[in-house]
């Protein structure tokens, strides 16, 4: 078949006989296709054999190159790519997984609808391995494995070798061979054998869930409950693991690499995915259903303040003042409930800050991720097995005020170091970000008070608050809602102490609920109070608002 065409060729992608994409290679130029399991490839292959993305197909008018991204091999021909690239004729048959693919030049199949494969339904498959294989089999697959490779003697911190996976679905395909008879027939054995290799090596049933773009948390209940939320709702999603076994050794993959421990005197744990995704973890005997995991997963690219607007959390108006307000240095806090979406405001404000500055971030598990050139980015350590090397929020505060920064951003307030985090926002280091747990901004301050408190300085309440008044020059309160969604609820000025002592906030923005939809979604609209902050005059003598544009 030619390939010589003076405007270029039209290429099918054909997946199981059938096309699954079309493109044209426009004549001296090339076109570069991703195929893997997430949804955002160009060619969607739903199995836990296939990578998130696993290979990448660029066309050119006379040939294909294919470059392997997998951790388990991509085969081009008779030959099997391990991270390394080929080129080879179109018609090559490339196997993905379990999918044979062919790319070839012109239309073999008029009459296709092109689409691209829609994910297959998760629940069914999931089931279908988990309750026609039952949990005794698993294990005796899973001990014969173990026997074969001495993966147990392997340093967790290579089992994301590429080199290693292949090894291992090569022999679990002969064990799962060989128990072929002790098998039910409605189990479908490539299925199954991704599963175990992905409990094997990877995250286990985590890792179908982790590739889903629509879920935004993970909660493993216990080794046969996992629950997912979905546009801010929850729903069961039929994933399990083997046993509590294997879901503890999911948690121990994790952390091992971050220099973190969990055992029965350390139970818990905090760390983080490589994508930058939280997660917690509790095993027995605090967790008494078995090994409990919680993942807030991150989006692969930052959410921004535009997106945000987008998405109705909050007003342009709104975002045009913060915006205002971080650039002229006002410091700020972020707070809201749990899973209410503080981290990631915070985030997305940071946006606003000048490039030219030096900024330092503390947190227990890295989650901001600024784009400025100058960041230090500092995260807490536990202490070690004799007790020892522990630095927590507070060492890092500190440590930070030695560090010559323009701005300090704490990932989250929770102890002792709220008081130097105030100090910090007063001496020197105006446009200092944080959060903190509180349903609305006078709790917020409750709360900064108490923080203050569990600093050990013995302070009256009266300093504490003062220090609070002189601090903080905005509150932003963010709220998930009763259907699902996360919103800014108020934007408050801290204007001093009042006649009675105690600190004085004014709304400048807040959200009027108007009632509720049939559909239980929350109505309402973004409303400026009419106050106007106290640091309004120092705006616009600074050049933050422009002549003719609005105050607010």
């Amino acid at each position: 078949m030619s390939a010589a065409v003076s405007l270029g060729v039209e290429v099918a992608v054909l997946v199981g006989g059938s096309v699954a994409h079309r493109v044209r290679v426009p004549r001296d130029e090339s076109v570069q296709l991703s195929i893997g399991r997430h949804a955002l490839n160009d060619v969607r292959l739903d199995s836990d054999l296939v990578s998130r993305r696993h290979a990448v197909v660029d066309l050119f008018c006379d040939r294909l190159r294919v470059t392997d991204c997998s951790s388990n091999g991509t085969f081009v021909g008779d030959r099997c790519l391990s991270g390394e690239t080929a080129e080879v004729a179109y018609g090559t048959p490339i196997q993905v997984g379990t999918s044979t693919l062919q790319i070839l030049v012109g239309d073999p199949e008029e009459s296709a609808v092109i689409a691209r494969p829609e994910p297959a339904p998760e629940q069914p498959a999931r089931a279908a391995a988990g309750d026609g294989a039952d949990v005794a089999l698993r294990r005796r697959i899973h001990r014969a494995l173990l026997e074969n490779l001495d993966l147990a003697a392997i340093d967790p911190c290579r089992l994301e070798d590429p080199s290693l996976r292949p090894r291992v679905l090569v022999a679990l395909r002969r064990i799962v061979a060989e128990l072929d008879a002790e098998i039910p027939a409605e189990v479908d054995r490539k299925v199954l054998v991704g599963e175990l290799a992905d409990e094997a090596l990877g995250l286990g049933p985590l890792e179908r869930l982790l590739a889903d773009p629509e879920i935004n948390e993970i909660m493993v209940v216990d080794a046969d409950t996992i629950y997912v939320e979905r546009r801010g709702r929850l729903a069961l999603s039929g994933a399990r693991f083997t046993d509590d076994e294997r879901a503890r050794a999911v948690v121990e993959r994790i952390v091992t690499p971050l220099g973190r421990r969990i055992d029965e005197s350390s139970p818990m744990v905090d760390a983080r995915l490589r994508d930058g995704s939280r997660v917690n973890a509790v095993i027995r005997p605090v967790a008494l259903r078995g090994t409990c995991i919680t993942i807030r997963k991150f989006s692969k690219a930052p959410i921004t303040d535009e997106r945000l607007v987008e998405l109705g959390a909050l007003s342009p108006q709104m975002l045009r003042f913060l915006r205002r307000s971080v650039a002229a240095r006002k410091n700020l806090i972020v707070s809201g409930g749990t899973g209410s979406g503080k981290t990631t405001l915070l985030n997305a404000l940071s946006a606003s800050i000048p490039s030219h500055e030096r900024i330092v971030t503390i947190e227990d598990a890295a989650e901001l991720r600024l784009r400025q050139p100058h960041v230090v980015s500092l995260e807490t350590r536990p202490a070690n097995m004799e007790g020892k090397g522990e630095l927590s929020m507070r060492d890092l505060v500190k440590n930070a005020l030695r560090m010559r920064p323009d701005r300090i951003m704490v990932g989250e307030c929770r102890g002792g170091e709220a008081l130097d985090m105030l100090q910090a926002m007063n001496t020197g280091h105006e446009g200092s970000m944080t959060t903190t747990h509180a349903n609305s901004p006078r709790e917020a301050v409750a709360r900064l008070e108490t923080l203050a408190l569990m600093g050990g300085l013995d302070l009256p309440q009266t300093a504490i608050r003062e220090q609070i008044a002189t601090s903080v020059d905005l509150l932003v309160q963010v709220s998930r809602l009763s259907d699902g969604t996360r919103k800014v609820t108020s934007v408050t000025e801290c204007v001093g102490i009042d006649d009675r002592g105690v600190v004085e906030l004014r709304p400048i923005f807040e959200l009027a609920r108007t009632g509720t939809s049939p559909s239980g979604a929350v109505l309402g609209e973004f409303r400026a109070t009419g106050y106007l902050p106290t640091f309004l005059d120092e705006l616009l003598v600074r050049g933050f608002i422009a002549p003719g544009e609005p105050y607010l």
